[in-house]
């Protein structure tokens, strides 16, 4: 059962890390393949998995092949790979390349199941959220050793393609929202009169231990917001200012333009 990784960057560096920390899988069962010989010694060092500089070399004997470069290297990577033919002896592809449908993998690897994946940068610490869409010859078996792989860096969703868009809008781009928004909060900390560090951690740990509030809670966020909000206090104050700014058409609004721009992305 053997993990062939195209691309040695941040993401697939997180995901092996993850893997062989929870002995998913063992490190000389993991070959991967970059251009960088730096990027490769380095990950060798760490990790003592395999490295090569061939990604032909990278896809060979791997049950699952993790396709982990930037979309617009993807024609030349997928045609200099030559995968076997038989059913039996393919590997599943696993491709967390953005805007790269599941039509166009099924066309560079039309003996392949394949399965597209939209994990988000909490992932690198193990935190992420990942979405998986299936090709027509995904299997429930091919679903299972995924959700594995994904598993390894946070939680795991599936969906239809065509919904893939909104993932990225939502869940792909949203930590770039969140961080606007702590860095908003601790603004507002130091406008306040908090040291410019009090308020970043405040404002940190408050927004990470509402989520997991939340989660270990399964509260929806209204029954949160209702126990923290008395009548004529502090909470209800900021709340009403929030609303009179439009925080949640705000942000409403910017799931939605990623989204769009998302499937424009795809198009090109």
């Amino acid at each position: 059962m053997g993990l062939g990784v195209i691309g040695g960057g941040v993401m697939g560096e997180a995901l092996i890390c993850r893997l062989i920390e929870q002995a998913t899988y063992e490190p000389h069962d993991i070959l991967v393949s970059d251009p960088q010989a730096a990027r490769l010694d380095y990950l060798k060092e760490r990790y003592g998995i395999g490295t090569t500089a061939s990604n032909s070399a990278a896809a060979s004997g791997a049950s699952v092949l993790l396709l982990a470069v930037k979309p617009q290297i993807f024609n030349a990577v997928a045609s200099g790979l030559t995968l076997p033919q038989s059913t039996s002896e393919s590997p599943l592809v696993v491709s967390i390349l953005a805007g790269v449908s599941l039509g166009g993998l099924e066309s560079a690897f039309p003996h392949q199941a394949v399965i597209r994946a939209m994990p988000n940068t909490p992932a690198t610490v193990g935190a992420g959220v990942t979405a998986i869409a299936t090709g027509r010859r995904a299997t429930a078996e091919h679903v299972e050793l995924a959700t594995q792989l994904f598993s390894a860096v946070g939680q795991v969703v599936q969906v239809p393609e065509h919904l893939m868009n909104a993932v990225t809008g939502l869940s792909g781009s949203g930590p770039g929202y969140i961080a606007m928004i702590v860095e908003a909060l601790a603004d507002g900390g130091v406008a306040a009169g908090l040291p410019r560090a009090v308020a970043m951690q405040l404002a940190i740990q408050t927004v990470r231990g509402t989520a997991e509030l939340l989660a270990s809670e399964d509260l929806h966020p209204a029954q949160l917001k209702d126990r923290v909000t008395s009548p004529g206090g502090t909470t209800i104050a900021g709340v009403a200012s929030l609303e009179q700014s439009g925080l949640r058409s705000a942000l409403i609004e910017a799931v939605k333009a990623a989204s769009q721009r998302s499937q424009e992305l795809g198009q090109s």
